[in-house]
């Protein structure tokens, strides 16, 4: 006998187990990722015994052995979290506790407990991610433990799990109006709304530091770091190849790793911004990353919108959170991609930009003093020398890879005469340690730049492989000026979609000869477009969208009690609903059946209780055996109301059941018979 037959006729007990048991993994499993690897190994121990005892139909462990389990349980995790409280220790117990509880299930009422167990473990899977793969996979879950809640109320015998499944799937379908009005209404009042942010999830490329060769480990990450939405028609947008979203600016730099200075508020030090040209109206939804960085186009002199942001300019342009972001955040912001910024004059706090460590890239330091002394060099004073050094980027064989080995101390001195290779951090910090060898105040800028545009919702999607790092050089009379020395290297690289590419693994290489390479690229873009949609009208659903669902309803100046009073009035309107149905569904019922039920109950209160299954006859019998003559009335009375049901009647239409409620409702109850 194969598994499919002994699973198709076990007993309908250690079937439901099974299945009860397969939700519970199901309510489980992601949040396996979270927990300590003993937890994860331990429910699944559970689990398995708990099946291995519904497939062989043995004893259940005793009380003793459940308890010393849970002990070892608490202290695990006491030992692991030293607490049981807060989001990583209390969800560790409680997932513990329902892998447990399974194997104390003797009784209705611990079913229901481990029902209950299952709905909280079911939500405590958002505390750490509120994804749409999550969310998903936990309404499969949900309608699971719908099923199986379903299923342990049904009746005695074998009812199949479809039927069980299509009553938990009508319910769900029912009860989805109902959550979608809440979400859509209930007044979101920060802080009290909305979970925690998810204090490890947030990653991001950028920091306040770089050092040489860290950023080529970005471009293996192809996750999403921003979606931006511009505003107007296409033809108005910036080109691809000036889309730069500016993050850190580093301009310390102490031989080994590029660091931030200190930041300082815009109001403490001016960045002398200008702007000309035309204005770039956009929206962006910034995935979570740790840091306090806003990334916008460069360059904003207004600083982004969004509900409950605070955000400052620093002095080097960047715009700053007052606090991490750890949550997906939409913000809006204008941007002029034509700009001017920085000092025109020489000043001491520039002189400190062409600072070098002692001791490091002698060779580049050598290579500086010889650009300088080149007489149209000389002659053509800051630009001429930045020419001077991209012209040596583009003809002098230098090449942009992933891939350019490990750099030692004196990784400049390595760039310019040794590998001739690199990601853009080398090539953006050579260029820089150049450019101060020279006497010429320059920093390294990191961020994004480029991004592609998905052609299902029409928002550009920026990833962390698109992370870079650019030049800017102070130049007298002119301020700061961007300097890309990455695309006098490779100029596929700014502003089209040639980026370095990870090596496909075994697995990759497998499904691109399955799928072709379009139609995976488009399958990406619909789920990215599908993702998108979860952030923005789920996650980031936000008190001013409620406000303006509101204003677009007709409501002139809503605020929270216009959402309170309309939420009120759908939850009278389906109160409403929910008693009239209920009353139309009584009264599809067939009234003389009806009739016979209030029969029923009536002998059922008198001391006669009496099968469903008999007939009016029947039940007059019983009656008159009962009561004697006391129940004469009543015995007639069902005669007549058989009569009413099954007599001949022939053209003319059968009597109304009216004069029989009436006598019905003057009949008094028969005592028996002495």
């Amino acid at each position: 006998m194969n598994l499919r037959t002994k699973l198709v006729n076990l007993p309908r007990e250690a079937r439901d187990t099974l299945f009860l048991l397969a939700v519970i993994g199901c309510v489980l499993l992601p949040l396996f990722p979270h927990l300590p690897i003993w937890a994860g190994m331990f429910a699944s121990l559970l689990l398995l015994w708990r099946a291995g005892l519904a497939l062989g139909a043995r004893k259940l462990p005793t009380r003793w052995l459940l308890f010393v389990l849970l002990v070892l349980a608490v202290g695990a995790t006491l030992a692991s979290f030293h607490t049981i409280l807060g989001r990583e220790a209390g969800v560790t117990l409680i997932a513990m506790l329902l892998a447990l509880k399974t194997l104390e299930a003797r009784a209705r009422r611990d079913a229901m407990v481990i029902f209950f167990l299952g709905f909280f473990t079911m939500l405590s899977n958002f505390f750490f991610s509120q994804s749409l793969p999550t969310a998903a996979a936990m309404l499969v879950a949900l309608i699971g433990l719908l099923t199986a809640l379903v299923n342990a109320h049904m009746p005695v015998g074998r009812p199949p799990l479809t039927l069980a499944l299509r009553s938990a799937a009508r319910m769900a379908l029912l009860g989805t109006p109902v959550m979608v009005a809440l979400f859509m209404l209930f007044p979101r009042m920060a802080p009290l709304w909305g979970l925690p942010g998810d204090q490890l999830s947030g990653r991001s490329g950028l920091s306040g530091s770089m050092r040489v060769g860290s950023m080529a480990e970005i471009a293996l990450d192809d996750s999403v770091a921003l979606r931006v939405r511009f505003d107007g028609p296409a033809s108005a947008l910036p080109p691809q190849s000036a889309m730069y979203f500016r993050g850190p600016v580093l301009s310390d730099f102490d031989g080994h790793e590029w660091q931030a200075l200190p930041i300082r508020d815009s109001q403490a030090t001016p960045s002398h911004l200008q702007v000309q040209g035309t204005a770039v109206h956009y929206e962006a939804t910034l995935e979570p990353s740790q840091r306090p960085w806003l990334l916008l186009l460069d360059a904003s002199p207004e600083g982004p919108q969004a509900e409950g942001l605070r955000a400052y300019r620093a002095r080097d342009l960047e715009w700053m959170a007052a606090r991490p972001i750890t949550e997906v955040l939409r913000y809006r912001a204008t941007s002029y991609p034509q700009f001017r910024h920085g000092p025109l004059a020489a000043s001491h706090e520039l002189r400190l930009l062409t600072q070098l460590p002692a001791g490091f890239n002698p060779r580049t330091k050598a290579l500086a003093e010889q650009l300088r002394a080149d007489p149209a060099v000389a002659a053509g004073g800051t630009q001429a020398l930045v020419d001077a050094v991209l012209t040596r980027l583009r003809t002098g064989g230098y090449a942009y890879t992933l891939e350019p080995g490990v750099y030692g101390e004196n990784t400049a001195d390595e760039f310019w005469f040794d590998r001739k290779a690199g990601f853009c951090e080398h090539i953006a910090s050579s260029f820089v340690i150049l450019m101060r060898a020279a006497g010429v105040p320059a920093r390294i800028v990191t961020g994004y730049q480029g991004g592609e545009r998905n052609p299902i919702d029409g928002y550009w999607t920026v990833r962390q492989s698109d992370a870079h790092a650019w030049a800017e050089v102070w130049i007298e009379g002119r301020g700061w000026v961007r300097v890309d020395p990455t695309g006098a290297v490779s100029p596929g690289r700014i502003g089209q979609l040639t980026r370095l590419r990870a090596p496909r693994g075994a697995f990759g290489s497998a499904v691109d000869s399955v799928i072709s390479p379009g139609m995976a690229q488009q399958l990406r873009a619909v789920w990215e477009a599908a993702n998108n949609r979860w952030n923005q009208w789920v996650l980031n659903y936000t008190r001013t969208r409620q406000l303006d669902m509101l204003k677009a309803m007709g409501f002139d100046a809503p605020d929270w009690q216009d959402l309170v009073n309309l939420l009120a009035g759908l939850v009278v309107a389906a109160a409403v609903g929910g008693a009239l149905w209920s009353a139309w569904e009584r009264l599809q019922h067939d009234p003389w059946l009806r009739l016979l039920a209030q029969a029923r109950q009536r002998l059922a209160r008198a001391g006669l209780d009496l099968p469903t299954h008999l007939p009016p006859r029947s039940m007059a019998e019983a009656v008159r055996a009962h009561f004697g003559a006391a129940g004469e009335p009543l015995a007639q009375w069902l005669l007549d109301l058989e009569t009413q049901r099954y007599a001949v009647h022939g053209d003319t239409p059968a009597p109304s059941l009216k004069p029989l409620r009436r006598r019905f409702a003057t009949l008094a109850l028969p005592t028996p018979s002495a």
